[in-house]
């Protein structure tokens, strides 16, 4: 019997240690679930009431680091510009900048050139850190990325520098061909020679500081507020009467065609000023004895139809390496002849200018010595169009009346209906709607 009690003596002991043990684990798995753990630390809820919403609409790339450095809040900016990797902030010095504001508590703002992701040209990532404390324990990363605004700055700088050129070469030349004259007062010949100088230096002076006008008018102005339906005809007969003489000169035939009737929305000036510089840069690139063809079509787009007006020539023709900076200001494809016809470097320029203000764009298909095709698209006018179409005839009379040539009393262009086609031996020949592009 003493054995038997001393068995279930034991065995009672025995259990009685067992749901000791038992309930000191259950408390401690209690307490270990409510430990804060790293990942919970660095959840949202550590962050102070309020800034995680103000973060989400901030502008800047935003990056909030805990007192170990690890990234507590970033924002999809942040993550896209290759600032956060991995849970850590991936640029040296600014994790150096946020472990001194860590330390002393001072703002830090810096200006830094960081490589840009996913491009093997060694591009530049121009931002701008600045580092605050946020509560006790974490700090505040905010970075703007300032690449557009240097991109800007060097175009505006490198515009000025060219501007500054471009007037001091007529203005050079007109000074020294001023003191040739006062040195040639008496012998009539070498007055004359030099004047004739003067007055073409004169008129390069004059056209670079209109193109300069054009295009700041094209920068600023907003077409829509002077917007009005206006028809392709007119653009085109506008475009062929300025450089009819030109054309003349070198015995360039200028042939419009392609659909009738085509209207498009927008500033009217800007227009004749954009599809008119395309048809002069095609009479003066152009050799002589050649044509130059204008043809307008009607497109179906995504957003709606759009008007494409195709300037072709059978000119020097743009090389590849030339074609991606052509519609840069001051940019000429061969300056010799640019100089040699005058011409400023601003008129593609102010092509693309216009395009985009006025929802389209202008492309450019060429081949070294076999021509070149630039298309202005443009939105097509809808319902403006048929507006216009009901206007009263004798605003339509009056708009031809205007149009009449004064040298052989034919009309240059009708609103409504295309003109009929010239004799054969007009420089204007009719012709047949071609592909716009190659």
């Amino acid at each position: 019997m003493d054995v038997n009690a001393a068995v279930a003596a034991v065995a009672a002991i025995a259990g009685a240690l067992t749901g000791v043990i038992a309930m000191l684990a259950f408390r401690w798995s209690e307490r270990d679930q409510k430990r804060p753990t790293r990942t919970s630390l660095h959840t949202d809820p550590v962050l102070p009431p309020g800034v995680d919403t103000v973060l989400s609409v901030l502008r800047s790339s935003a990056v909030v680091l805990d007192e170990e450095d690890a990234v507590v809040k970033a924002s999809s900016a942040a993550y896209a510009l290759g600032l956060v990797r991995g849970g850590k902030l991936a640029v040296d010095p600014m994790l150096q900048m946020a472990r001194d504001t860590r330390r002393d508590g001072e703002i830090r703002q810096v200006e830094l050139d960081l490589p840009r992701r996913g491009t093997g040209r060694g591009e530049a990532l121009a931002v701008s850190a600045r580092v605050a404390p946020l509560g006790s324990r974490l700090v505040l990363l905010l970075v703007e990325d300032l690449t557009e605004a240097r991109r800007i700055e060097a175009v505006r700088r490198d515009f000025v520098a060219n501007v500054s050129h471009e007037l001091k070469t007529p203005v050079g030349a007109l000074s020294l061909l001023s003191e040739a004259v006062m040195d040639a007062y008496d012998d009539p010949e070498a007055v004359t020679r030099f004047a004739g100088r003067m007055q073409i230096e004169a008129t390069r002076l004059t056209n670079l500081v209109q193109e300069l006008i054009d295009l700041s008018r094209v920068q600023n102005d907003d077409p829509l507020e002077d917007a009005e339906p206006v028809t392709v005809d007119e653009l085109v007969a506008e475009a062929i009467d300025r450089c009819r003489h030109a054309a003349g000169t070198k015995q360039i035939t200028m042939a419009a065609g392609g659909t009738a009737d085509l209207w498009v929305h927008g500033n009217r000036g800007q227009l004749a000023a954009a599809l008119g510089n395309l048809v002069e840069n095609a009479v003066n690139y152009s050799p002589a004895r050649t044509r130059v063809g204008i043809a307008a079509r009607r497109v179906a787009g995504a957003g709606g139809d759009m008007i494409e007006v195709a300037v072709t020539d059978q000119g020097i023709g743009i090389s590849d390496k030339d074609k991606e900076r052509i519609f840069e200001r001051f940019y000429r494809v061969d300056p010799a002849r640019s100089r040699a016809t005058g011409g400023t470097g601003l008129g593609l320029a102010i092509v693309k200018h216009v395009a985009a203000s006025h929802g389209g764009e202008v492309t450019v298909w060429s081949a070294e010595n076999q021509g070149s095709t630039f298309t202005l698209r443009l939105p097509e006018a809808g319902s403006s169009r048929d507006r216009a179409r009901h206007r009263p005839d004798h605003d339509r009379s009056a708009l031809a009346d205007d149009a009449e040539d004064p040298e052989d009393g034919r009309s240059a262009a009708s609103p409504v209906t295309p003109p009929a086609a010239p004799p054969a031996t007009s420089a204007y020949a009719s012709l047949p709607a071609p592909e716009v592009l190659p």
